[in-house]
C-alpha cells in the first residue's frame, strides 16, 4: 500500500516571530467559490446598515416636553407604551411611547422638584411621584372611569382587559382625570418641610409596597392603604446624612439597597426591619440599579466620572470599574439580558458598557 502525504515548506507554515500572525492557506480559483459575490455583497450591505446604525443612534424624541429640566422618569413593568416624567418646575408628564405623544400633563403635581417616580405592578396603571416638598402622590395612567382590570373570560380562561370605574376618597377633590388618588406624608417633626423631602421611590416588584428615601436620613416603607410608613429605618450606622436613592431587588423581593451623601451603599432587609452591611465609597454616588438577571450584582455611578459593579456578597471592593465618562454620572440602566448597561453622565453623553 502506497501512502502519498502533502508536504509544505516550513517557511510557508510557520511565523518567523511570535508577534506575526499565523498563514493560512486559501484556493484562489474562482470555480471553487461559486457564490463568493453575493457573500461579499451580504456583508457590504450588513457591514454598511451596521455603520449607520452605530453613527446615527437616536431614535426620536417625544415632541412637546416640558418646559424646565426633566429630573425623573419611570416606565411601567407591565406595560411598554405608557412612559411618566416629572421635571424641577413640580410637572408631571405621561406619555404614550409607540406614538412619541403626549397624553397628559398634571401641572402643579409637586410644588417643587418631582424627585422620583415609579409604577407600581399592576395593570391598573397606577404610579406614585415624590417631591422635595415632602409629599408623595398617587396618580393613574388612565382618565376616571377608563382604567383597565384584569377579568377571567370563560371561554379560554385567560385574562382579558376590561374598563372599570376608579373609585377613590378623593375623588370630589381630585385636580384632573388622573388624580391624585391618595396623598402621603410624613409625620413633620421640624418646623421646615424640606428637611423630610423626598429624593427617591421605588415600587416592591410583586406586593403593594413602595419604598422612598428622604432628607431625614432614613429609608420609609409604604402601604398605599396607609398614610404613615409602616417600617422605618432610621439608624443607619450612625449616619445623618441624607439618603439619595432606594432600589428594590428584583429576586430577594425583602433586599433594599440604598445610597446616601455620606458616601455610603447600604443593603437592608425588609423581613427582620435591620441593616445588613455597608461600604463606604471615595466620592458620592448618584444612582444605583440591580442586574435583573444577577440579582446579587448592582451597578452604581460615582461622582468620580466612574461607574462600579458590586456583588452584595461581598461589598469590601468593587467587581469591576468602567471608566470613560468626563463628568459625574448621573444616571445607569440595565438592559433586559443583564449583560449590557448604559450611563448617562453630566458630561452630556451617554455610554453603554
Amino acid at each position: 500500500m502506497k501512502v502519498k502525504a502533502l508536504a509544505r515548506p516550513q517557511s510557508t507554515t510557520s511565523r518567523s516571530s511570535l508577534h506575526d500572525l499565523r498563514p493560512t492557506h486559501k484556493n484562489l480559483n474562482p470555480q471553487s467559490h461559486p457564490q463568493a459575490r453575493a457573500r461579499e455583497y451580504t456583508r457590504a450591505v450588513t457591514a454598511a446598515k451596521l455603520d449607520r446604525m452605530f453613527a446615527s443612534p437616536f431614535v426620536g424624541d417625544l415632541k412637546g416636553g416640558h418646559v424646565d429640566a426633566v429630573s425623573s422618569l419611570a416606565i411601567c413593568r407591565t406595560n411598554l407604551c405608557p412612559v411618566v416624567t416629572g421635571a424641577v418646575d413640580g410637572t408631571v408628564r405621561i406619555w404614550d411611547l409607540q406614538n412619541r405623544r403626549m397624553v397628559a400633563s398634571l401641572d402643579g403635581a409637586h410644588s417643587r422638584n418631582v424627585s422620583g417616580i415609579v409604577f407600581g405592578n399592576g395593570i391598573d396603571g397606577q404610579f406614585y411621584s415624590c417631591g422635595e416638598e415632602g409629599i408623595i402622590k398617587a396618580w393613574s395612567i388612565y382618565p376616571k372611569g377608563q382604567y383597565i382590570t384584569a377579568d377571567v373570560d370563560d371561554e379560554d380562561k385567560k385574562p382579558r382587559a376590561r374598563k372599570g370605574n376608579l373609585k377613590s376618597s378623593q375623588d370630589d377633590d381630585a385636580e384632573s382625570p388622573h388624580g391624585p388618588l391618595n396623598v402621603y406624608r410624613l409625620p413633620s417633626a421640624r418646623n421646615s418641610s424640606f428637611a423630610n423631602a423626598f429624593h427617591s421611590i421605588d415600587h416592591h416588584w410583586s406586593e403593594s409596597q413602595f419604598a422612598t428615601a428622604s432628607s431625614d436620613a432614613a429609608v420609609h416603607l409604604w402601604d398605599p392603604e396607609r398614610s404613615t410608613p409602616i417600617t422605618s429605618f432610621n439608624n443607619l450606622w450612625g449616619s445623618d446624612d441624607t439618603v439619595t436613592t432606594v432600589r428594590y431587588n428584583p429576586a430577594e423581593r425583602d433586599l433594599i439597597a440604598h445610597c446616601s451623601s455620606d458616601r455610603g451603599i447600604g443593603l437592608h432587609d425588609t423581613r427582620t426591619a435591620s441593616a445588613l452591611q455597608k461600604t463606604i465609597m471615595g466620592m458620592k454616588s448618584n444612582c444605583l440599579e440591580w442586574n435583573p438577571m444577577e440579582p446579587y450584582m448592582f451597578v452604581v455611578g460615582n461622582e468620580d466620572y466612574n461607574a462600579y459593579t458590586f456583588d452584595m456578597r461581598k461589598l469590601s471592593r468593587p467587581t469591576t470599574i468602567f471608566k470613560g465618562h468626563v463628568g459625574a454620572v448621573m444616571s445607569v440602566g440595565w438592559s433586559p439580558t443583564g449583560t449590557e448597561f448604559v450611563t448617562g453622565s453630566y458630561d452630556k453623553t451617554i455610554r453603554i458598557f
